[in-house]
């Protein structure tokens, strides 16, 4: 059996029936002599430097402290599991998906079978999904401004109403050019489903060593969405002459304010996102079902 001695409650407070589950698991948890921390939270969008958006009373231990955890059930939707996912990831802590809410593409388990999928993981038999993430930071007049994370992408944006900006673009090995735009998506496999396919990029299996290089709305036809190898750090430089201010934001949750002349520097975190139960079975029946796809006939 997984040895469990401690468990961390994400709950996601806009969801009517997290804290219900929540108390429920806290319960199970109890009897079976498995201490739980809670993190319940409202709201998302949160300041790139300020990974934690949890009140920090006296009352609940700030989540830094939790390295001794053993588990992390995330209990909401997608943007849950990207939170936690932000939060936890380095310490190594696997992440336990319940879905409250719509079909998601990595929170697949139903609050009816938490039950039966954590026995599972238990007994050693639930799959675990490794997902890479993204190492982001911000570069300005030579210091390091910014420095985080993300599970699904990193975004560079107009934050005004003139929507195109200007960006240079270049990987180690190869220099992109100068790129005129809505902005630019740097997108993971796992988020290659998000922001990035509503751009025109293409969706990749969740477990690849890749990322997505995708412009939004580009001027030039020509700039078109880029796969390359996760080994790559993707380098954007913000130009001068901009019509708009520039926004960086991550998971659609985290923002920072980008000034003209400052490198946004994106490669492969040195840790990934575990994730159970959430591998490739579900992930394309996701796909199939949010795709309106019709199932194969084995005899077509």
């Amino acid at each position: 059996m997984v040895e469990i001695r401690r468990a961390l409650l994400f709950v996601n407070a806009h969801k009517e029936a997290a804290p219900l589950l929540a108390e429920a698991i806290k319960g199970e948890l109890a009897s079976l002599g498995i201490a739980c921390d809670f993190y319940p939270f409202e709201g998302l969008n949160v300041p790139a430097g300020d990974p934690l958006p949890f009140p920090s009373t006296e009352e609940r231990p700030l989540l830094k402290d939790r390295r001794d955890a053993d588990l992390a059930f995330s209990l909401g939707g997608d943007g849950t599991v990207l939170l936690a996912a932000r939060t936890i990831a380095h310490l190594g802590i696997p992440i336990f998906p319940i879905n409250i809410g719509t079909l998601g593409f990595i929170a697949v388990v139903h609050p009816n079978e938490w039950r039966m999928t954590f026995q599972d993981w238990r007994r050693g038999t639930a799959g675990i999904s490794r997902r890479l993430m993204l190492e982001v930071a911000v570069e300005r007049e030579g210091k390091t401004l910014i420095h985080a994370s993300s599970l699904n992408d990193a975004v560079i944006s107009a934050s005004g109403i003139a929507k195109i900006i200007r960006l240079e673009v270049h990987c180690d090995s190869m220099n992109l050019g100068h790129y005129r735009s809505d902005g630019l998506i740097v997108a993971t496999p796992t988020g290659s489903t998000a922001y990035s396919v509503a751009a025109g990029g293409p969706i990749l299996d969740p477990e690849m060593e890749a990322l997505i290089i995708n412009p939004i709305c580009p001027f030039t036809l020509s700039n078109r969405p880029m796969v390359v190898p996760a080994t790559e750090t993707v380098i954007v430089e913000v130009e001068a002459e901009q019509r708009s201010g520039v926004l960086l934001t991550l998971d659609g949750q985290v923002t920072e304010k980008l000034e003209v002349g400052d490198r946004v520097l994106i490669r492969k975190a040195p840790y990934e996102a575990r994730i159970i139960a959430s591998g490739r079975k579900g992930f394309y029946n996701a796909l199939q079902t949010k795709l309106n796809w019709s199932p194969g006939s084995p005899h077509a």
